[in-house]
């Protein structure tokens, strides 16, 4: 994991320091501070992924760079800043506008905080150049494969795997987050012979199903399972560190990052870097919502929540394991699959009322029928949580301080209690922000798919790799 930061200013080495000091726990081992002409970068790294100093100096670049298609990076050019984000918004990547009106960035918000309230998230698929926004590809749907489902499935398999092999040859030491959905339990199976001692990592109430799925994957592959029983107080005492990281206050993307925190936290003990699930239900449509859309529509829903994940599920994937300084590898969004994903046809992708079908073909004989055949539970209700929380607050929270409280400065309006019961932690660590438009958000109030609330139009890319290999 690393953190990068840095200010269209020469001789800003101190406050590139400090900006990096909001963000230590991304890159606890190493840092460089780099400075061109009218331009001060700066880079923490972790050992997972030590960068190529010298040439990052001679080049003038910092860079989050999780695997070839998913980074984010700076260079200084000329006494000026260009910045580009990956093509889905794996890597984060925030910039905004000292009073003087010079460039800054950082991978977190937290380290713009003291220079600018003026913070904006840099799109995916898009580099700040020259003063301005410029999208550089398009995420689009693609004309289905005319190839036979047997044929189509083979060739996911064979992308899965090379893209977990390539996360071992970054990384030896790899554990994997396992819910025991057929994501994460995918993911897994595959990491499985690449690696000597497989750790697994679960975390859910008691009786939560996801620790009952997980175990019995993690007896299936071999693995060296690792469980955290967790309690309402536990959850509640680990709260305001969630949404330190997390930097969101939003209901939906909170609930779903509690045990995932936990869960990272308990990895960071064993394993540098893990694999995640993410990105499987919205290439190959395993939400229950979208069996109710019309096919013809299916293919634009499914580019619109993969286009929205980077301030929602990835956001979370990158904070959890962030916070810990571990590296998240999430194989379903490498290049390759998503190519592949949008071009098998819908009725692969649901079939006879089975979502995520062709993946389940994919994988039919590394899983065990009961996690195989599992259907879809979201983060939080597998792992427990259900509504606890939402519990929480309504007991906590009076309807007179809600009906004061829920409309925001910047004019959002908040959607329930337990959002308000975040909110009120959020601005402990954060202030009173008036400019909340870097920040996404859920439609609608709790319960509801999440599909995220962009605040201003932006184009999104087909995927491309653009990065200099040779840079890490």
């Amino acid at each position: 994991m690393t953190a990068i930061a840095g200010i269209a200013l020469p001789a800003k080495k101190r406050t590139v320091n400090k900006m990096l000091d909001k963000m230590t726990y991304r890159g606890p081992d190493g840092r460089v501070v780099i400075q061109k002409k009218g331009v001060t970068l700066g880079m923490d790294w972790s050992t997972t992924h030590t960068p190529k100093i010298t040439s990052m100096i001679q080049e003038g670049m910092v860079a989050d760079k999780i695997d070839d298609g998913h980074f984010a990076q700076a260079q200084a050019e000329n006494g000026t800043i260009t910045l580009t984000r990956d093509p889905l918004g794996v890597a984060p990547l925030y910039y905004g506008f000292t009073k003087d009106g010079a460039l800054c960035f950082a991978s977190e918000v937290k380290g713009l905080t003291n220079l600018t309230q003026d913070i904006h998230e840099l799109a995916p698929g898009t580099k700040w150049v020259n003063g301005k926004t410029v999208p550089y590809f398009r995420l689009k749907k693609a004309k289905p494969l005319g190839t036979s489902s047997r044929e189509l499935a083979a060739e996911l398999r064979l992308r899965l795997e090379k893209t977990v092999e390539q996360s071992f040859q970054k990384c030896s030491e790899c554990g994997s987050w396992l819910s025991g959905g057929l994501d994460s339990s995918t993911m897994a199976a595959l990491a499985r012979p690449h690696a000597r001692v497989l750790h697994t990592f679960a975390a859910g109430f008691p009786g939560a199903s996801d620790l009952h799925y997980a175990r019995i994957v993690a007896d299936h592959i071999g693995s060296q399972h690792h469980e955290l029983l967790v309690n309402i107080d536990e959850l509640l005492r680990a709260l305001p560190d969630v949404i330190f990281h997390l930097e969101s206050f939003d209901a939906l993307l909170v609930r779903s990052s509690m045990m995932n925190y936990l869960v990272a936290k308990l990895a960071s003990d064993f394993v540098p870097a893990v694999f995640s699930g993410e990105g499987g239900d919205e290439l190959f449509a395993g939400y229950n919502y979208l069996k109710s859309i019309n096919p013809d529509d299916l293919s634009d829903e499914l580019v619109d929540i993969i286009a929205r994940l980077h301030n929602a599920a990835l956001q979370r994937v990158d904070r959890c394991a962030g916070a810990h300084g571990t590296v998240a590898f999430v194989g379903f969004l490498d290049p390759g699959v998503v190519d592949l994903a949008l071009q098998i046809p819908n009725k692969y992708k649901l079939h006879n009322g089975v979502e995520k079908w062709i993946l389940r073909q994919a994988v039919a004989d590394l899983l065990p029928p009961d996690v195989l055949n599992r259907e879809k539970a979201k983060f939080w209700e597998g792992a427990g949580v259900t509504d606890t929380l939402d519990q929480y607050a309504n007991q906590h929270i009076s309807d007179k301080e809600f009906t004061r409280q829920r409309i925001l400065p910047n004019g959002w309006k908040l959607n329930s209690k337990e959002e308000y019961f975040y909110y009120k932690i959020f601005k402990e660590h954060f202030g009173e922000m008036k400019d909340l438009g870097w920040m996404g958000r859920t439609k609608g109030a709790p319960g509801q798919e999440i599909k995220k609330l962009l605040t201003e139009p932006v184009a999104y890319p087909v995927l491309t790799r653009i990065m200099d290999d040779n840079i890490f």
